[in-house]
């Protein structure tokens, strides 16, 4: 059997890694982006179609989302940095997220001016 509530934080950690908005998915999918919200917190399920759809636009596995295959391996220079912030403290990991956001934002906004 398929945990409903598993399955809406890989749904929610593909789309996060990816750095869409829950609208972007919606914009991308026949769902609206409160479905997405419901999928998100396992308060909704989802048919096979809409998992195909999500799991294409997460560029993963349909058996990811279902336990049935493991995560996929990150590229090394991704799984490096994880092991680097793992040492930093609460305080550091904090800032480090925040200025991953600004070059977020700076990266949107050439994307959008190029």
């Amino acid at each position: 059997m398929i945990d409903r509530n598993k399955m809406a934080t890989r749904l929610k950690d593909a789309r996060e890694y990816l750095g869409l908005s829950q609208q972007e998915v919606a914009d991308k999918t026949t769902l609206s982006r409160s479905a997405i919200s419901l999928i998100e917190s396992g308060q909704r399920g989802l048919e096979v179609g809409e998992l195909k759809a999500l799991a294409s636009l997460f560029q993963r596995p349909v058996g990811y989302f279902t336990g049935e295959e493991k995560a996929p391996a990150l590229p090394s220079d991704i799984e490096m940095l994880s092991r680097k912030v793992e040492k930093l403290s609460s305080d550091d990991r904090e800032t480090l997220l925040k200025y991953t956001e600004f070059l977020l934002q700076q990266a949107k906004a050439r994307k959008g001016n190029g």
